[in-house]
């Protein structure tokens, strides 16, 4: 394998491990993928902040924000819903570079799954993943660092089925997740995730988690090289030794404590401070460092929302009103009118 310079001297976009950054991999697939369609690519690029230049050299690393931007623009332009979903299912897994590589070298599968989780931002630094055993399962949580999550929802898809993908291509067996739970929302549920990831798929939880059963990750991997594992999780441990950590807006860190309570009703500032394990007079003080006041992120998170929401003609207005944690269609429609001078219906 060759040899690399020292990590030292070099600024986070690339590993001295040999293999590809896997920083900004579903961009670069986004990317070919509409650039095989004719789509004029250089508006959706700079709209998301990004060049062409970035996009073509595997090398650097792209920053998550602009790639669920990028990659959201690319699914409304070619009017591809499933956008994430689709290019997971087709992906080629050692594109994810080293992180792919240390997880296919491992023993066993549990063993393969508990380096992947340690080792996830060596790929996407705005994902923290954990992987939580009990006796009878073995759970894989997604949350969202530095980047609010209901921003997203290709990239998590993507995401989730590369997982089950990577399950059973090291297990070489066509296992599927006992349950997958997903935070943002779609209704009804998408026959083509239910078909790749088992039967039991909920939209609109309270968190993103795969669960499978404790029985098979147990199972050898069929690539297991022991030698090989030695050497890149030292390497995986130098990647995360030095790679750049980047504190993400407190902002997102709230508003992903909001998302999941919204449904149940009104969040207060304190139920979200002991969420973030915050007291509540920090929490005002660290939004008001960023210009911010909990109400006030509470209403731009809840428009955003709405947007997003009235634009799936799959959810009726008050199925919206109860997401967003209105009792009641007119309070719903009172307060979007408000904010946007349109009724939901108008907005539509």
């Amino acid at each position: 394998m060759p040899k690399g310079r020292g990590m030292a001297s070099r600024k986070r976009p690339q590993h001295e491990d040999g293999f590809p950054s896997a920083g900004g991999v579903l961009a670069r697939l986004a990317f070919a993928h509409a650039q095989a369609r004719s789509v004029d690519l250089d508006p959706l690029l700079k709209k998301a902040g990004l060049t062409r230049r970035q996009i073509e050299n595997r090398k650097t690393w792209i920053p998550v924000r602009n790639q669920i931007q990028f990659v959201n623009l690319v699914a409304e332009t070619i009017g591809d819903d499933y956008l994430g979903f689709n290019l997971g299912v087709t992906f080629d897994l050692r594109k994810a570079g080293l992180l792919y590589y240390v997880m296919a070298s491992s023993d066993v599968l549990i063993e393969a799954l508990r380096r992947g989780a340690r080792y996830t931002s060596v790929a996407n630094e705005g994902i923290a993943q954990m992987c939580k055993e009990t006796g009878s399962a073995v759970s894989l949580v997604f949350r969202y660092v530095g980047v609010s999550r209901h921003t997203d929802r290709h990239q998590i898809e993507f995401w989730l089925v590369c997982v089950a993908r990577v399950v059973r291509h090291l297990s070489g067996r066509r296992l599927a997740p006992v349950r997958v739970r997903i935070a943002h929302m779609r209704k009804p549920i998408p026959a083509v995730f239910t078909e790749y990831l088992g039967s039991d798929v909920v939209f609109g939880a309270r968190t993103d988690e795969i669960i499978l059963d404790r029985r098979i990750v147990d199972l050898p991997v069929i690539s297991a090289d022991p030698h090989l594992n030695s050497l890149l999780l030292d390497y995986c441990e130098q990647a995360l030794m030095h790679r750049r950590r980047r504190r993400g807006s407190f902002r997102s860190s709230v508003e992903n404590a909001i998302a999941p309570l919204l449904p149940h009703g009104k969040p207060r500032a304190e139920t979200v401070a002991r969420e973030l394990g915050l007291g509540s007079r920090t929490l005002a003080r660290r939004l008001e460092a960023e210009g911010l006041t909990f109400s006030s992120l509470l209403e731009t998170l809840r428009r955003d929302l709405a947007r997003r929401y009235l634009a799936d003609d799959h959810l009726s207005i008050s199925q919206i009103a109860w997401l967003l944690g209105y009792r009641e269609i007119a309070a719903f429609s009172h307060a979007f009118k408000r904010m946007t001078g349109k009724t939901p219906r108008e907005a539509r």
